[in-house]
Order: C-alpha cells, then structure tokens, then sequence
C-alpha cells in the first residue's frame, strides 16, 4: 500500500490506549445518554467485521461507539476525517486506539477502503457509514448509499452488520453546535443479523455489482429501523444528489426517476469509502 504523511501503511494500535479510552469515554457517555440496545447476537464476537450504521448526526460517533464496545464487547474503528489527525494530542490519540484517516483528495477513496481492508484481516471491527454523510432525507430515513462498504464485505469476505438506531439527532441535530444533554435523551439501536451477499459472490466488482449489494444493504438497514421507530419507510430512499427519492434498481442497471422535488438521478453511488460527515 502506498503511504502519505501521517497514515500507516499496516494496521495497529495499542491495547492500553485502548483500555484508556475505555476508561474515559465509555462512563461519561452513558452518563450523556440512555440506551435501549438490542441484537448483540448478530454481531460476531471475533474477526473483522463491518458495522452499517444510518447516519443522523454528528453525535453518532458516540452512540456507535458505546454501543460497538460496551454492549457487543467488539473496539470500532473508524474512518475520521485527516485533519482531524492533525490536531494536537487527538491525533496521536487516534492513531493509537487504530482509527482510519479519510483524505478527501481525488484518488484517496481507493486508499482508504486499502486501510480499512487491512484493518479488517487483522480481525477489526469496522464502522462504516454508507450514506458517507447525516441523512437529509426529510424524515431522517437512510439515504441512497455509497459502495464502499459492499465493496470490502466482497473484497474481504467480511460480514456486513446493519445498524439501525434512533434518537441522537435529538441530541445534537445535524447542523447546529449546541447538543441538547438534558433530559437525557434516549438513544435506541439494534443490530440485524449480517447481509446476505452471497448473490454476489464470485462477480466482478463493477459498478453495477456494488450498487446492487449497497441496495441490499441500505435495504436492511431501513427494515431495522423501520422497526425502531414503528413506521413504515418511504417507498424510495432519498438521493442527496439528485435532491428526490429515487426508486433504486435492485440489478444495478442504470438510472431511475426522482419523485417531485427532484431532479433525475443515478440509482446507484459512488464507490467512495463512507467515512463520517460532509
């Protein structure tokens, strides 16, 4: 693998750092919130493994992350922003816990789903987002989503476990700086049993193979949260480029009508690795 400044070219970190994070954030973060948590027995206890979480805030690192660790007893890892890794004490903090930098430069996506491929052989557990960004779906459903978690589940054999959860957007909306701590917000998850892509197996990594298995992702973690919130999801998920609901094409084959309020748009994504937020 190739290496810029400031990421490793195999992955590592440190046990006690990661005891020390422990330590730290995993008190104060069910002090901020309560938890209702479900489906630990989907989440396999060893080997790598791709967490699929819907994204709707900025405070969704921390309920994934408390969720990942204390209740299914897997440390996540993450694919943060770069200059993040640049601030001073965090960053070192970071790379030694094993968390993944995201450089948003052209070419970069490839570089990055190559850390997060070696990090899952190593046996993480990664959290990928595949919307990349919070849901601007007008109800908070999941988006149409990015390839880069089908392309590593197909790359490295690794389960993908959908995450649904709701509740954080409540504690700090995507788009504002102030959170909303008290009263305490409840944050409720649970974690479906992996995707099956085993239709996909064996098949070239084309465009039209990733937007399917991405379907079929985004498909699960809808279902899920479905069930959270005990409603029925919109027939299309929202697609942030084309600003409309899209009806996704299963088979991958091309483009698909918005509904009113928006444009036209792909039915498929971009094969980008979805690290957080945009």
């Amino acid at each position: 693998m190739s290496e810029r400044a400031g990421q490793p070219t195999s992955y590592r970190y440190s046990p006690g750092w990661r005891l020390f994070t422990r330590i730290i954030l995993q008190p104060l973060l069910r002090l901020l919130m309560k938890n209702q948590w479900a489906g630990k027995e989907n989440i396999p206890k060893t080997g790598g493994i791709i967490l699929a979480p819907n994204h709707l805030s900025y405070a969704d690192w921390g309920t994934i992350a408390l969720f990942s660790d204390s209740y299914a007893h897997r440390y996540p890892v993450f694919m943060i922003k770069s200059p993040v890794f640049g601030v001073k004490f965090i960053g070192a903090l970071l790379t030694k816990v094993g968390q993944l930098p995201v450089y948003r430069g052209r070419g970069d996506a490839g570089l990055v789903l190559k850390a997060a491929e070696q990090a899952l052989r190593a046996g993480a557990c990664v959290i990928v987002y595949p919307e990349g960004t919070a849901s601007r779906d007008p109800d908070l459903w999941p988006m149409v989503g990015k390839t880069g978690a089908a392309r590593l589940a197909l790359t490295t054999g690794a389960p993908v476990i959908p995450i649904a959860h709701w509740g954080a957007q409540e504690i700090l909306p995507y788009g504002t700086k102030k959170p909303h701590l008290f009263p305490r917000k409840t944050v409720r998850m649970a974690a479906g049993p992996p995707v099956d892509l085993s239709a996909y197996a064996g098949q070239r990594l084309g465009a039209s193979t990733l937007r399917a298995a991405t379907a079929d992702i985004m498909a699960d973690i809808t279902a899920l949260l479905a069930k959270i919130r005990q409603e029925t999801p919109p027939a299309a998920p929202w697609d942030l480029e084309a600003g409309g609901r899209v009806a996704l094409d299963r088979t991958g084959g091309g483009s698909a009508a918005a509904t009113p309020g928006g444009a036209a748009g792909e039915a498929g994504s971009r094969d980008e690795a979805a690290s957080g937020d945009s």
